[in-house]
C-alpha cells in the first residue's frame, strides 16, 4: 500500500511540475534558512557547556551601592575566593582570573605583541576542563614566573605542543618558563586567552587591605547537591566580616550605619552557563551576547518555517478544485476518506524529503557564507552528526505533517456527488484559511522589514550622534610604554611630522575599555552621603584639544602650573550629581591610606561637556580628568589626507626609537565602531532574513497568482473579447491579493512598533520609530507583491482569448 501511495504521489507531482517546484523550492528555503538560524542558536546556547563541571561551576557577581553610585559587577574583592573556599564547606575550590595588559614575546629577533593574556591561579585546572598537551597541571601555575599557553601560541612560537620547560622572553625584561601547553579554549568560553601567569606574581591578591578592590573574575566549584540560594547568604556574610573593620577604620562608620544609609555591597552566584547570554556587566572577561537575540533568531527561524509550511498549504488548497474530479471518482470506486488522507500526506511528506534534501544542499553551500554573517565557527560536521540527524528527521516528518495535514483532510472531505456535478470549483475568494495564511506570511515580513529599517536607523544615529568628541581622522599608538623614557621625546617628535595637528599621551580614551573608578568626598568629614563614585583619567594638557573637546567654564590643564597635578576637570554629570551650584575652585578628596585616614585634595579648575565614553547603550556617568603621565599609547589627531604617507612617517620614527618591535595603531573610528559590532551583526541576519522571508511569502504568492489566473481563464478571455484592456484583467488578477497584502500592513504595524520599541530600550540614547517607517516598509512589501502578481496577471492578459475560449 505505501508503495502504491509514493508511485501515485511521484506520479501527481510530476504532472504538475510548476507548482511542485514552487512548494518544494519554497520548503527547501524555508527549511534552510530555519536549519541555519537553529545552528546559529545552538551555538550560543554551548557557550561554556564544555566543562565537566559546568553545573557547577559559579562566578561571583558584586552589586555595590554607595551614596547615589551604583556598580553591577563581574568582578569580586581578591580575597574573596580563597576566604570562602577556606571557610565555607560548600565551596570545593575556587579559582581567579584577573586580566594582565598586553605583553610582548621574543621569537628570534622579532618582537610580537600578545593581547590575550590573564592572571590565574593555580588551582585554574580544578574548575575548568582544560585539556593539557604538555607539562602538569596541579603544579604548573603555582611558582612565580610559570606561564601556560594554548596549543595555538606554542605552535606559533616553537612549531609543536611539547613546550613544557621551554622559556620565553617577555618585554624583553622578564623571563617566564612555560609550565604546560593546554588546548585552544573552544570558540562557546565566555573567556578565550592564550596566555596565564601565575597569580603568584600579583601582589594585591594576597592583601588583606584590598577588600574595597573590585577587579578579580572569581569562580568556585561547589560541592555536590549544593543549592547555591542558601549558600548566597554564606557568603554576604564573610563579605560583611571582612568589610566592616575597614569601613569602621576608613570613614568612622560601621557597617549597620552604612546599610542604613541604603548602601550595600552584596554578592550574588551566576551559572557559568548563563554568563554569555544574561550578563552584560562591569568587568567581564570579554563582550557577552544576548538572550534576547535567542529569542529573536528563534522567532524568526520558526516564522519563516511556517511561512514556507503556509505556502504549501496554501498552493495544495489551491489546486483542490483541478483534482477534486480526481477525488470524487476514487471515493465512487470505493476509497475510503483514511485512504484519501493517506495518499496526500504521502504527497507532501515526499515533497517534504525533497525539500529537505534541497535545504542540505543549500545549508553546506552557505555555511561559510553564514558564519562570517553571523561571526560564527559552526562546523558542516555539526549537520551530520547522528542526534542532529534525528533532528532533521522528525522536522521532515513534523513539516511534511504540519503543511499536508490541512490540504489532506479539507480534500478527502469532499463530496463526490456535488464534486461531479461541478460544484466545487471554488475561486480564490473561496477560502477563509488560504487568505488567512497570505495575511499571515505578509504580516511577518513586513515586522521584519520594520525591523531591518529601525535598526539600520539606530546604527546610522549611534553613526552621526554628536558624541562630544571629534573621533575623525584620530589615531591612537598604542604599547608606547615599551619606550620607558623615551615616550615623551617620542610623542615630540611626532609633532614635527607635518601632517600631525596635535598629540595627547594617555591610556584613558573615549573608546576603548581601559578605565579606573574611585571614590572622593565633598568634605573632610568623609561623610558617606557627600560620597561621588566617578571615573578617574589620567591625561595631559592636549587630551581636550586633540579630541577637540568643548570646555564649559574654567581652564584646561597647564603644564607650567605644578598646582594641576592636584586639579580636576569635571564633566557635566559630575556636576549635576554633585549638586553644587558653580564647581569651580571646589574641592574634593580622595582617601589615600584608610589606616591613617590620609586625604588627597583636588582642586576643580574646569567643566569639559559631556562626551559618550561608553556605550551609546548607557548614560553618560560622572568623569573626572586629572593632569599626570600616562605612557601606555599616545593619540595623535591627523590633518592630512595622505594617511599611509603619515602612517609611514610614525612608523619610521617608532622604529628609529624601538627598533625590532612592531608598531601597533588603531583608528579611533574603528575603535567606536567595534562597540557595536553585535548590533551591526544583527542588522547584518535580521536584513538578510528578512529578503528571504519576503522571497518565500513570494514565492506562494507568485504560485497562488498562477493558479488563479489559470483558474479564470476564459473569464479573462471573454472580458477580452468585450474590450477588457490588459492593465483592466490586470487590476482585476491583482486586488484580491494586494487586499490582504494591505490588511498584513494594518496588523502588522503595531506588532513591529512594539518589538521594536522593546528593543531600543537597550539604549540609553536612541532614535525614534517614525511613521515614514512603516510606510516604507508597507509601500516596499506592496510593491513586491504588486510585482510578483503582476507577472502573472500581466501574462494572463495578454493571451490570446481564441485559444481559452475554443473549448467553448
Amino acid at each position: 500500500m505505501l508503495k502504491n501511495y509514493l508511485k501515485i504521489a511521484l506520479r501527481s507531482l510530476s504532472n504538475n511540475k510548476g507548482f511542485s517546484a514552487i512548494n518544494i523550492i519554497g520548503l527547501a528555503m524555508g527549511l534552510a534558512t530555519c536549519l541555519l538560524l537553529v545552528f546559529y542558536v545552538m551555538d550560543e546556547l554551548s557557550y561554556d557547556r564544555y566543562n565537566v563541571n559546568a553545573d557547577r561551576i559559579y562566578r561571583i557577581n558584586n552589586e555595590v551601592k554607595f551614596g547615589d553610585n551604583h556598580f553591577d559587577l563581574a568582578q569580586s574583592p581578591p580575597l574573596l575566593g580563597p576566604t570562602l573556599a577556606k571557610d565555607l564547606l560548600q565551596v570545593e575550590q575556587y579559582t581567579r582570573l584577573l586580566y594582565h595588559n598586553s605583553i610582548l614575546v621574543k621569537k628570534g629577533q622579532q618582537q610580537l605583541r600578545e593581547t590575550k593574556v590573564v592572571y590565574a591561579d593555580s588551582t585554574l585546572f580544578d574548575v575548568f576542563t582544560l585539556p593539557v598537551l604538555s607539562g602538569e597541571p596541579r603544579t604548573a601555575l603555582q611558582a612565580p614566573g610559570s606561564l601556560v599557553i594554548t596549543e595555538r601560541m606554542a605552535r606559533k612560537y616553537f612549531n609543536r605542543t611539547d613546550v613544557a620547560g621551554e622559556t620565553v622572553l617577555i618585554d624583553n625584561t622578564s623571563t617566564y618558563k612555560i609550565t604546560a601547553v593546554i588546548r585552544d579554549l573552544p570558540a562557546q568560553s565566555h573567556f578565550n586567552f592564550d596566555f596565564f601567569i601565575s597569580m603568584s606574581e600579583n601582589a594585591e591578591s594576597r592583601s588583606e587591605q584590598s577588600w574595597f578592590s573590585q577587579n578579580y573574575n572569581t569562580y568556585l566549584l561547589l560541592r555536590k547537591n549544593t543549592d547555591p540560594a542558601k549558600l548566597t547568604p554564606e557568603i554576604n556574610k564573610v563579605m560583611d566580616a571582612h568589610i566592616g573593620p575597614l569601613l569602621q577604620s576608613a570613614i568612622h562608620s560601621s557597617l549597620a550605619e552604612f546599610k542604613r544609609l541604603g548602601n550595600y555591597a552584596r554578592c550574588t552566584l551566576m551559572p557559568l552557563r548563563d554568563i554569555h547570554l544574561h550578563s552584560n556587566k562591569i568587568g567581564e572577561l570579554s563582550p557577552n551576547s544576548s538572550i534576547i537575540f535567542v529569542y529573536i533568531f528563534s522567532a524568526i527561524a520558526l516564522l519563516i518555517l511556517l511561512i514556507a509550511c503556509a505556502n504549501f498549504m496554501n498552493l495544495t488548497t489551491a489546486r483542490s478544485a483541478s483534482r477534486a474530479r480526481e477525488i470524487g471518482v476514487r471515493k465512487l470506486l470505493g476509497s475510503f476518506r483514511k485512504q484519501l488522507v493517506a495518499q496526500f500526506l504521502a504527497e507532501s511528506l515526499l515533497v517534504s524529503f525533497f525539500s529537505l534534501v534541497a535545504a542540505l544542499v543549500i545549508v553546506v553551500l552557505l555555511l561559510p557564507w553564514f558564519n562570517g554573517l553571523a561571526d560564527k565557527h559552526i562546523s558542516i560536521q555539526s549537520l551530520f552528526q547522528p542526534r542532529m540527524l534525528a533532528c532533521l528527521a522528525g522536522l521532515t516528518l513534523l513539516v511534511g505533517l504540519l503543511a499536508g495535514s490541512y490540504p489532506a483532510f479539507f480534500l478527502s472531505a469532499f463530496q463526490p456527488v456535488q464534486v461531479l456535478k461541478g460544484k466545487l470549483a471554488t475561486g480564490f475568494k473561496g477560502s477563509w484559511l488560504r487568505n488567512a495564511l497570505v495575511v499571515f506570511q505578509f504580516s511577518i515580513s513586513i515586522i521584519l522589514i520594520t525591523g531591518t529599517i529601525v535598526i539600520y536607523n539606530q546604527l546610522v544615529y549611534i553613526q552621526h550622534k554628536d558624541l562630544g568628541f571629534d573621533r575623525e581622522q584620530v589615531l591612537t599608538i598604542q604599547n608606547t610604554d615599551v619606550l620607558r623614557s623615551q615616550t615623551v621625546s617620542f610623542k615630540k617628535e611626532l609633532m614635527t611630522i607635518g601632517g600631525i595637528e596635535d598629540a595627547t599621551m594617555t591610556s584613558y580614551l573615549p573608546v576603548n575599555g581601559f578605565r579606573s573608578s574611585d571614590t572622593y568626598f565633598t568634605s573632610t568629614a568623609l561623610d558617606q552621603r557627600s560620597a561621588i563614585a566617578m571615573q578617574s583619567w589620567t591625561v595631559d594638557e592636549h587630551f581636550i584639544s586633540t579630541f577637540k573637546m568643548r570646555l564649559l567654564s574654567g581652564r584646561n590643564f597647564s603644564a607650567n602650573m605644578p598646582s594641576d597635578s592636584n586639579a580636576f576637570i569635571i564633566n557635566e554629570a559630575a556636576v549635576r550629581f554633585l549638586g553644587i551650584g558653580t564647581p569651580l575652585d571646589k574641592k574634593l578628596y580622595r582617601l589615600t591610606d584608610p589606616q591613617a585616614r590620609k586625604l588627597q585634595t583636588y582642586n576643580i579648575i574646569g567643566v569639559v561637556r559631556n562626551f559618550n565614553f561608553n556605550s551609546l547603550r548607557d548614560e553618560i556617568t560622572p568623569l573626572a580628568l586629572n593632569l599626570g603621565l600616562e605612557t601606555s599609547s599616545i593619540t595623535v589627531r591627523l590633518r592630512s589626507a595622505d594617511i599611509p604617507g603619515i602612517l609611514a612617517q610614525i612608523e619610521k620614527k617608532w622604529l628609529s626609537f624601538s627598533p625590532g618591535q612592531p608598531l601597533a595603531y588603531a583608528f579611533t573610528d574603528d575603535s567606536f565602531d567595534n562597540l557595536y559590532k553585535t548590533d551591526q551583526r544583527t542588522g547584518r541576519i535580521v536584513t538578510t532574513f528578512a529578503v528571504l522571508a519576503v522571497l518565500i511569502a513570494c514565492l506562494g504568492l507568485f504560485g497562488l497568482s498562477m493558479y488563479a489566473a489559470r483558474q479564470r481563464v476564459k473569464e479573462i478571455g471573454i472580458r477580452k473579447v468585450l474590450g477588457a484592456s490588459i492593465a483592466n484583467i490586470a487590476g482585476m488578477l491583482s486586488k484580491d491579493f494586494l487586499k490582504l497584502v494591505l490588511i498584513a500592513a494594518v496588523i502588522a504595524f503595531p506588532l513591529a512598533q512594539w518589538v521594536m520599541q522593546q528593543w531600543l530600550q537597550g539604549f540609553a540614547y536612541r532614535t525614534h520609530i517614525s511613521w515614514w517607517i512603516f510606510v516604507l516598509a508597507g509601500a516596499a512589501t506592496l510593491l513586491i507583491a504588486l510585482l510578483t502578481i503582476s507577472v502573472q496577471a500581466v501574462k494572463a492578459a495578454v493571451a490570446n482569448p481564441a485559444v481559452s475560449l475554443k473549448a467553448e
